[in-house]
């Protein structure tokens, strides 16, 4: 009689585990199943699964704005450290899904558009629900005529790790390759059959020729000045933009700071715990404060969802949301504030 009793308690309270897992599962931001499910509920791609535009380098008018480059990498980090993984770069991007050269120049001197892509892995305890995202450009355009506000194309796609391996190794065979093919044509190239000419007609056909080539020589020198001074100039642009934008790591910085100073002070905060959360959600920047300003803007996300009812009250599972933010920077971060403020909220 009392093994009865003790086996029907077991399955009790095994029964109001799987409740609480399947409870918390369902009140995360991204309640997915898998990366490819995120991937096509959050839209990153277009409905077709190709590459989706996104701004990077917003015109004068509108030059306050934050980049959308790194959106796809945003919510990938959020959903895998929901997962209670810890989201990194596997592999910097190349480029090389972009064919035009212009357009890689300028895609590869934007710092949002280079943190934003490459291809990142989601690293879990258990090794086997690991799992690798590539977030490539294919492309980018200007916007419209009248702005100089330009968007790139973000093909975001689930690799296998030798997919990945395969699609970011070097191509120094391909660009063999291409350099030995003008030499290959050249060689193929049937030689003219020669004519029969007097002494004064080869003599003036040499001076002709001499002349020809001559012009041809100023006109390649020309051309290829012309070119030079044609990337200078582009060059010098792109670096101007690139200097007067604002990078993510300032933007992150300056609306954490932003936030920090309002909830400190108990003014305007519903607006300064938005903030807090825009900086979290930016993830784990490169750089030497990357990671304090990632924490630390956690701390004050948890803060609002615990202790201002003006913002905790849009959320109807604000203390766990709230404890998930904790974990993960007490699990992933080791932030002793986090460890502190988690027995608190026990």
């Amino acid at each position: 009689m009392k093994l009865k009793v003790i086996i029907l308690i077991i399955g009790a309270a095994a029964l109001a585990g799987c409740n609480s897992v399947n409870r918390l599962k369902s009140e995360v931001l991204h309640p997915f199943a898998s990366p490819e499910e995120l991937i096509a509920k959050r839209a990153l791609n277009q409905r077709d699964g190709s590459a989706k535009d996104y701004v990077y380098l917003w015109g004068q008018a509108q030059k306050n704005n934050t980049t959308q480059a790194m959106y796809p990498r945003s919510i990938l980090t959020q959903y895998c450290h929901e997962q209670g993984g810890k989201f990194s770069l596997l592999y910097k991007s190349n480029f090389s899904a972009v064919a035009d050269v212009a357009q890689r120049k300028r895609l590869s001197a934007n710092r949002g558009v280079v943190q934003g892509s490459g291809a990142y892995q989601c690293r879990m305890d258990d090794l086997t629900e690991s799992w690798i995202v590539s977030i490539e450009p294919t492309s980018e355009r200007q916007v419209d005529k009248s702005s100089q506000t330009r968007s790139v194309r973000l093909l975001t796609q689930v690799m296998s790790p030798s997919q990945a391996k395969n699609f970011y190794r070097p191509t120094k065979a391909r660009v063999a390759v291409e350099k030995t093919t003008p030499a290959l044509i050249k060689t193929m190239t049937p030689p003219k059959t020669p004519v029969a000419k007097t002494t004064n007609e080869l003599k003036e056909s040499a001076r002709k020729e001499l002349e020809r080539k001559e012009l041809e020589r100023k006109e390649l020198e020309r051309k290829e000045l012309e070119k030079k001074e044609a990337e200078k100039k582009q060059l010098a642009a792109a670096s101007a933009r690139a200097t007067i934008a604002e990078t993510p790591q300032q933007h992150q910085m300056k609306i954490y700071v932003a936030a920090r100073r309002d909830i400190n002070s108990g003014k305007n905060l519903n607006n300064a715990c938005n903030n807090a959360q825009r900086a979290y959600n930016y993830g784990k920047l490169q750089g030497t404060e990357g990671t304090r300003v990632y924490t630390e803007s956690g701390m004050l996300v948890a803060r609002c969802l615990n202790s201002i009812p003006v913002y905790a009250s849009r959320f109807p599972n604000a203390k766990a949301q709230s404890k998930r933010i904790l974990q993960n920077l007490a699990n992933n971060y080791n932030h002793a504030g986090a460890k502190n403020m988690l027995r608190q909220v026990k």
